[in-house]
């Protein structure tokens, strides 16, 4: 096992004083070395001056010291922004798209599609009634099938791509989404058939293989935007300590925006084909060309997506193939899915468990709609006017999205928190109504329906539906993490389903009074098994899996088993039991020291055999100084245990070790 494996700290200055309380009994270090494993092993967005973790702190000096971090971070993005408009005053958007737009293209695309799904039917059901809405010439099973079919195929592609991209890759895994988007688009666009009722089964099964290319999104643009350039390497970056969680929601949030373009695109549509009008009644040439136009457009990115994911995103794989390779794994890992399953299955149900009653409340909400504009315009029967509400309803959305972005890092509030008042707060804003109805549906007091619709559809992307996505990958290991995202969202798909289901079966006012108890389910689930995974290193997190995964729970002392970090379940069961800060640091420094010994091995080897390369040796003279003063010049591929003595076989040999 080696402590670069899993990234040594970006260094952040030494300080010169040599009062770190932590490295005083390690060795007798003098001042200098004393400072510079400080600074390799203890950065300082994460530890205070005296080694302290940040979730150690008494509450008021923690606040004090994550404000400063905050402040610090704020002005040095704040002064990097100007700088580039000062240079360029287009780099910032240069730097948006690249970062933020271009890893959430897929999900742009899948939420632009999805979506127009729904908005496509009320055209449909008013230009073709007799297949559509009295079904006398189309079956109504394979109408509503429109809903069903759509989610089962979603529901296949996360379960199935998450396991191939554990298995082949994630380059591999996000190829093949956007290859099966592009052929489902094509199909969506030219789906014919001999009568209407063909063309509604042509449409269905499109749907379905389209959707199947959509459901893998979700693991691997989760995965391969959490394990990219920030998460990679040797180095764990202070990017990746504090805007992990804002990368990978950004990219996420990305959907909300699909979903504002397939809306304005519709309406910008209807206007063209239906001669700049948006009232009925729509002829069927109209009706045709805009529900298929707006499904070629996207054809055109998901292809230009395949080049990109082809050409660009050689490395997208590169965390898991050196996680397979510490294991010795050249297939799909099972020991660690069994693993997993062992020691993290109370996760799995917080994960899958959460996102199922959160997607419940995510098409719950679309049932306010229909309502509040049959109150406002009892009469009116354009389908504009559900377009147009539907807008206004995305950009709700797209504030909460970036509001989520914006705070899922920050330590004081963060994931959990987050997820436990959006759901809470959609608990309230549904169980309102469901005892008021009658009250709430009076054109007197429709404002008031109105504004819990709204406030529904924040504090679900701020909440739930925004964390979800992040932490269903953020606490599971590498070489799993697709397939436990996969699974999750899968769980959270048949939220969907149960909902698309159960909402034919009962009235709205029962809609109402069933739907909420999701909401304060999934807050439940997320109090008692979720982790807080804030503020921690995901290389850390890395770090004891490898432990784990070596049958040597008890050595790991780190971070990653803090009681900040651990759900209550976990910390009730005893998980954090071997926590202690001082140990940790001094087991850090001899991980430290196996590394440089393996190096020291490996020079001598190549001067023997003639030849030397220094490139990779990334060692301060300090560090150098140290392990020679401490340790002898004998090479150890092996580090040196502090703690519970350990027989040799039960250690990780140097063929983990990828430095």
């Amino acid at each position: 096992m080696s402590l670069r494996d899993y990234g040594v700290a970006a260094p952040h200055g030494p300080n010169m004083g040599g009062d770190h309380v932590a490295t005083q009994d390690v060795h007798a270090m003098n001042p200098n070395e004393a400072s510079v494993f400080n600074t390799i092993l203890h950065p300082d967005d994460t530890y205070d001056e005296n080694g302290v973790y940040w979730a150690d702190m008494p509450l008021a000096q923690r606040v004090k010291f994550i404000n400063k971090v905050d402040a610090v971070e704020a002005k040095k993005e704040t002064t990097t922004i100007l700088q580039m408009i000062k240079a360029d005053p287009l780099s910032p958007v240069g730097y948006y798209a690249r970062n933020m737009v271009v890893p959430g293209a897929g999900l742009l695309l899948e939420g632009y599609v999805l979506f127009s799904i729904g908005n496509v039917r009320p055209l449909l059901q008013a230009t073709f009634p007799a297949c559509w809405s009295k079904f006398t010439i189309c079956n109504e099973t394979w109408t509503e099938a429109v809903d069903y079919l759509e989610i089962c195929g979603i529901i296949c592609g996360q379960i199935l791509v998450g396991i191939l991209g554990d298995w082949m890759g994630r380059r591999w895994g996000l190829l093949q989404d956007v290859i099966i988007m592009f052929i489902g688009l094509l199909m969506l666009t030219s789906a014919w058939g001999i009568d209407q009722n063909g063309w509604v089964i042509c449409y269905v099964w499109s749907l379905f293989f389209y959707g199947i290319g959509v459901g893998g999104e979700y693991p691997m643009t989760a995965t391969s935007g959490m394990e990219n350039a920030v998460g990679s390497g040797k180095i764990s970056t202070r990017e990746d300590r504090l805007h992990r969680g804002r990368k990978v929601t950004s990219a996420f949030l990305m959907q909300g925006w699909g979903q504002f373009a397939n809306q304005v695109i519709l309406i910008l549509l209807l206007l063209i084909f239906h001669h700049g009008s948006g009232n009925p009644p729509y002829s069927k040439v109209t009706a045709q060309w805009t529900y298929r136009v707006s499904f070629a457009i996207p054809a055109v990115g998901t292809l230009w997506l395949i080049y990109y994911r082809y050409y660009k995103m050689r490395s997208a794989s590169k965390q898991l193939f050196l996680a397979k390779k510490k294991s010795k794994v050249t297939g799909y890992d099972t020991q660690s899915l069994r693993l997993t399953f062992t020691y993290f299955g109370p996760r799995m149900l917080a994960t899958a468990g959460t996102w199922y009653a959160n997607d419940i409340f995510f098409y719950g909400n679309k049932l306010f709609q229909s309502e509040f504009i049959a109150v406002l315009l009892p009469n009116n029967k354009s389908v504009m006017v559900g377009w147009l509400y539907n807008l206004i309803n995305v950009g709700v959305s797209l504030v909460g999205y970036y509001l989520a972005s914006f705070l899922i890092d920050n330590k004081l509030y963060g994931r959990k928190l987050m997820m436990i008042v959006g759901f809470m707060c959609d608990f309230i804003l549904f169980i309102v109504p469901a005892f008021k109805y009658n009250f709430f549906i009076q054109p007197a007091h429709v404002h008031g329906f109105q504004a819990m619709y709204f406030l529904s559809s924040f504090f679900n992307q701020f909440g739930p539906n925004s964390v979800t996505f992040l932490v269903a990958a953020e606490v599971y290991p590498t070489p799993i993490r697709a397939t436990a995202h996969g699974f999750s969202a899968a769980v959270g798909k048949l939220g969907a389903l149960t909902a698309a289901i159960m909402y034919n079966y009962i009235t709205t006012q029962q809609k109402f009074y069933v739907v909420p108890w999701f909401g304060l389910a999934g807050a439940i689930l997320t109090f008692l098994f979720l982790p807080d995974t804030t503020g921690l290193d995901l290389k850390e997190q890395e770090r004891r899996w490898s432990y784990i995964r070596a049958g040597r729970e008890e050595d790991y002392h780190g971070i990653a088993i803090h009681p900040k970090h651990l759900s209550l379940w976990e910390r009730i069961r005893g998980a954090g039991k071997y926590y202690d800060p001082d140990l940790d640091y001094k087991q850090k420094i001899e991980e430290l020291r196996g590394d440089w010994e393996a190096l020291q091995a490996r020079k001598a080897n190549e001067k023997a055999e003639g030849y030397e390369d220094d490139d990779d040796d990334d060692f301060s003279q300090e560090v150098h100084s140290y392990f020679q003063r401490t340790g002898g010049n004998t090479p150890s591929h092996t580090p040196m245990m502090l703690g519970k003595e350990k027989n040799s076989d039960s250690l990780p040999s140097d063929s983990e070790r990828v430095i």
